[in-house]
């Protein structure tokens, strides 16, 4: 049996976006490219991995378990290639630096340009992450050091916390809560949830509120991976997202972002491995430590935003005020 990542990569599109033409957008392929690949992954499997109609692509059986084992299989064979490299370089000129969408938002900037000038001889190497990985490569040994969003399963992982961002929900510019001036936890609880791709269970009982669910599940209608794909599906009336503040500065017409009154922020940290605390990461902790306790103000501005902010645009614009609200 011959299997090329290659067309591992394109099952995982596929399942994800459950469109062949979406999953070739994303790819940057052609659909018809995509589909010969993946019937040549199912011949290989002598498998079964989709089923497809005219107006649907679902994952059969077969494909759901294949997809549950994938992604770890893939991240560790990503790791040891990486690891491979260190060891063929011998020594360590550069920090591979990790991050999730935004990374440590106007903070980013400050703590690489103040890393840039303690290590002129360093190359900073960015490797962006989605949803699919809230560790933004940590945990898969992928990266040395990474902007990071928590919580999320993080067993060997240490953290310097840089500010906590309040939460909001973003939702169609016609829904009910649209304009109201903040929401409470409860009255989004029974909307069409649009969590994210992701298996970590810690990430997802955050960002689907599973804390004031008692015990119920979040009904998640699909996941994406990524802000800009939740704008997308949000916009088309697919559901709500729970998302943070920082959203507002992505222009996007027929959206709503509303404050969520109740629920505690989300922490923006550094993140790397205990067991890689090497001298170069050391240092880039340190610089973002001190980055953040000299922009007291940026910090301010992060962590209790204007929500009035006229940088945004009129129809997306988070809704600012007390005057609708009802505990």
């Amino acid at each position: 049996m011959e299997i090329h990542t290659r067309q591992l990569h394109y099952f995982i599109a596929v399942a994800e976006e459950l469109s062949f033409t979406r999953a070739a957008q994303r790819l940057h392929v052609s659909q018809q490219g995509l589909s010969t690949q993946i019937k040549q992954l199912e011949h290989g499997m002598n498998v079964v991995l989709f089923s497809r109609t005219t107006r649907c692509v679902e994952l059969t059986t077969a494909g759901e378990a294949f997809l549950q084992d994938l992604r770890g299989m893939l991240t560790g064979l990503t790791a040891a290639v990486e690891r491979a490299r260190a060891a063929h370089r011998g020594e360590q000129d550069r920090l591979v630096l990790g991050a999730l969408e935004g990374a440590a938002l106007t903070l980013t900037e400050p703590i690489l340009a103040a890393f840039r000038k303690r290590h002129p001889g360093i190359t900073v190497e960015w490797r962006q992450s989605t949803y699919e990985d809230p560790s933004a490569g940590l945990t898969g040994g992928l990266v040395d050091v990474a902007f990071v969003r928590r919580p999320f399963a993080d067993d060997g992982v240490r953290f310097e916390t840089l500010f906590a961002e309040p939460l909001v929900v973003m939702v169609p510019a016609n829904h009910r809560l649209a304009e109201r001036a903040e929401v409470f936890a409860h009255e989004v609880l029974d909307e069409p949830l649009l969590g994210a791709a992701t298996t970590d269970p810690v990430w997802n009982a955050f960002w689907e509120l599973q804390a004031h669910r008692e015990g119920r599940s979040a009904p998640v209608v699909t996941r994406s991976n990524s802000l800009l794909g939740e704008f997308h599906k949000v916009a088309t009336g697919s559901g709500v997202v729970l998302t943070v503040a920082c959203a507002r500065w992505i222009p996007f017409p027929g959206i709503r972002l509303v404050p969520i009154a109740d629920t505690p922020p989300n922490e923006v940290a550094v993140g790397w491995r205990g067991d890689h605390e090497t001298p170069l990461v050391r240092s880039f902790i340190d610089i973002a430590r001190t980055v953040r306790d000299s922009h007291p103000e940026l910090i301010a501005q992060l962590q209790k935003p204007d929500f009035a902010d006229s940088t945004a645009p009129a129809d997306h614009r988070v809704r600012a005020g007390r005057d609708h609200t009802s505990k």
